[in-house]
């Protein structure tokens, strides 16, 4: 597999510095090609603005989606954003690495994916009708293709757990798992979370690693989460709410749009319900 690693840390001896290490070496020692886009090494820039469309004229109103569906188009865009669409295109799995900040992704990678799924590419695709609202949600331009978050937390696995102050883990990363990777198509695997980062010691570190090799071990084969696809006929369209009588009994929230007919996110592969934690737990 050819596999792009996209990592957002400002300091190379980190936690997640060493865990980008541990991760580039076991793919790689696995046969798979690996491409590491640092994005503070890199001096990324994270806001969209006016220099991201040349072509722009100067006396223009800047529409963001419409000026980025043109640039793309004509093949206008910077050569930073072209150079990550490049790369997305050549890989088969992407894997997001970062610290949860404010319960989110650093400001830098969240501007990479401000820049670079630029409309025609990461949005914006496909046809709209009163039989299909665009190719996303499971269908778009990286269907077929893999990615995952490597993802570091201060706080202890019991304070993201289902009754955890901070709320559950699942339901902080469901935008960037759901709507970031799954809404232009990617198969979206368990992430891989790492809790009381502050406090490793040799030992935590060294399981920690061993976990991290095994998901990199199974990259190819670790069954997606179970989203539902938006026009395998679950949802109404154009309005875009969930068929009732679809979910499972005490299912809501994010919950609803698991399917609980999918063993792992492929179209006809019937099979037992289970939670993303669950699939967290078995790639743990």
């Amino acid at each position: 597999m050819k596999v792009l690693i996209v990592y957002a840390h400002p300091e190379q001896r980190s936690l997640n510095g060493s865990l980008r290490d541990v991760a580039v070496r076991e793919l790689e020692a696995q046969g798979h090609e690996v491409r590491v886009s640092d994005l503070y090494a890199e001096g990324w820039k994270s806001e969209v603005d006016r220099g991201d469309f040349p072509s722009l004229p100067v006396d223009a109103r800047l529409a963001v989606a419409a000026a980025s569906k043109q640039a793309f188009e004509a093949g206008t865009l910077t050569a930073d954003v072209k150079g990550e669409i490049e790369k997305l295109l050549w890989a088969d799995a992407l894997i997001l690495q970062f610290p949860l900040w404010w319960f989110s992704m650093p400001a830098i990678l969240k501007g990479w994916v401000d820049r670079v799924f630029v409309y025609g590419f990461g949005y914006g695709v496909g046809e709209h009708s009163d039989k299909r609202w665009g190719d996303r949600y499971g269908e778009g331009t990286l269907a077929g293709k893999r990615a995952m978050l490597i993802v570091t937390a201060g706080g202890w696995q019991d304070h993201y757990s289902a009754r955890g102050v901070n709320g559950p883990i699942d339901d902080l990363l469901f935008p960037i798992n759901h709507g970031i990777l799954y809404y232009p198509g990617y198969d979206v695997l368990p992430p891989f979370v790492a809790y009381q980062a502050d406090r490793f010691d040799e030992a935590a570190f060294g399981a920690t690693a061993e976990r991290l090799r095994e998901r990199m071990r199974t990259l190819a084969t670790t069954l997606p989460i179970p989203y539902r696809r938006q026009n395998g006929g679950d949802y109404v369209i154009p309005s875009m709410q969930l068929r009732a009588g679809l979910e499972s009994p005490g299912a809501r929230g994010f919950a609803l749009h698991l399917d609980p007919a999918d063993e792992g996110g492929a179209p006809g592969k019937p099979g037992a319900m289970r939670s993303t934690a669950d699939l967290r737990e078995e790639t743990a």
